[in-house]
């Protein structure tokens, strides 16, 4: 059994407003002179550690754990599970 990094990124769905995001974009991204930068989206990381005997298992298990404890709201949020062998 292997330790595996986990990442764990949430952002919200293409179809739902980020203010984060667009603050950052008009307030600092244009006015700091970065004119073709079009667009911001912002987003949460999460990084555990697991115990697995793969990266396909680590990745189930953090998924689980996900949907288990509502760790994001699947309506307006995606999602996404990189898992990495650590040394």
């Amino acid at each position: 059994m292997g330790k595996f990094l986990v990442q764990v990124i949430i952002e919200n769905k293409p179809y739902i407003n980020d203010p984060e995001g667009e603050t950052i974009h008009r307030d600092l991204v244009v006015k700091g002179g970065y004119s073709t930068v079009k667009s911001v989206r912002s987003a949460k990381m999460l990084k555990m550690v697991v115990s697995a005997e793969s990266e396909a298992e680590a990745e189930k298990t953090v998924q689980k754990l996900c949907d288990d404890l509502r760790i994001f709201n699947p309506i307006v949020s995606v999602c996404t599970i990189k898992a990495a062998r650590q040394d």
